[in-house]
C-alpha cells in the first residue's frame, strides 16, 4: 500500500533532513553531489518549493524550503529521492534502499529562527571539521547567501531583510555566520511549542476545507 502523501502549509518554511540507510554515503564522487543539486533545480521549480538554503554532506542532506502547495514539499522529496536512488543502484551497481526511511521535515518560525536555520545548515562542514569555513566547502549554498554566486535558490524575505543591495545582504551574512559559527548548538526545535499547535490547527481547517 503506498505512502500516504504529507502535507505542509503553504509558504511556510520548513527544516528538511535526510539520511542514508544505516548512515553510509549517499554521495562519492562530486558528479554525484551535481547530479543531485540537479534534480533539486528541475523538480523543485516544477511542484512549485522554494529552496532558500541547503547542505549536502557525505551521508545526509540538509534543505530549508518553503512549499508553494500543501504538497509541493512531499512531492519534491519523494521524486528527487527515487531518481537519486536509481541513479545511485545503476552506477555504483547496487542494490536496496539508498535512504533511511522517509525525510523529516521541522516547521521553522520565520521570525524568530529562520536565519539561525540558515546558518546551522550551511555550517554543518565547518562543526563536522571538515573545513575550517564554510565557503571552503563546495556542497552547500553558502556560495550564494555569503558571496553571491550565481544560484537557482529563491531568498526567503527575512534574509533579504538583511540589506538594501544584495552585496550588503551577503556581507551582513557573511558577519552573522562568523558569529554563529563560534556558539555551540543548542537549539533542538525550529519553533515554540504555541506557534506548531497552532500551525497544525491551521493545517486541518486547510485540508477539511
Amino acid at each position: 500500500m503506498p505512502r500516504r502523501t504529507r502535507h505542509y502549509l503553504p509558504n511556510m518554511p520548513y527544516h528538511i533532513v535526510q539520511r542514508g540507510n544505516n548512515r553510509e554515503a549517499c554521495f562519492i564522487e562530486p558528479e554525484d553531489y551535481l547530479f543531485y543539486q540537479t534534480l533539486w533545480q528541475e523538480v523543485s521549480h516544477r511542484y512549485g518549493t522554494q529552496v532558500h538554503a541547503y547542505c549536502l554532506m557525505t551521508n545526509h542532506i540538509h534543505f530549508l524550503a518553503s512549499p508553494a502547495e500543501t504538497s509541493s514539499l512531499s512531492n519534491t522529496l519523494k521524486v528527487v529521492g527515487s531518481r537519486y536512488a536509481q541513479y545511485v543502484n545503476k552506477k555504483y551497481q547496487r542494490t536496496g534502499t539508498l535512504w533511511e526511511g522517509r525525510h523529516r521535515a521541522s516547521l521553522v518560525q520565520t521570525n524568530r529562527y529562520l536565519l539561525t536555520c540558515y546558518r546551522y545548515i550551511e555550517l554543518n562542514p565547518v562543526r563536522a571539521r571538515m573545513v575550517d569555513r564554510p565557503e571552503e566547502y563546495r556542497w552547500s549554498s553558502y556560495h550564494s547567501n555569503g558571496w553571491g554566486d550565481d544560484s537557482w535558490l529563491q531568498p526567503h524575505q527575512e534574509y533579504l531583510r538583511l540589506g538594501q543591495t544584495p552585496k550588503a545582504r551577503q556581507k551582513a551574512y557573511r558577519a552573522l555566520s562568523t558569529r554563529y559559527a563560534k556558539l555551540p548548538i543548542t537549539i533542538t526545535r525550529w519553533a515554540t511549542t504555541s506557534f506548531v499547535d497552532k500551525s497544525k490547527k491551521t493545517m486541518a481547517l486547510n485540508l477539511a476545507a
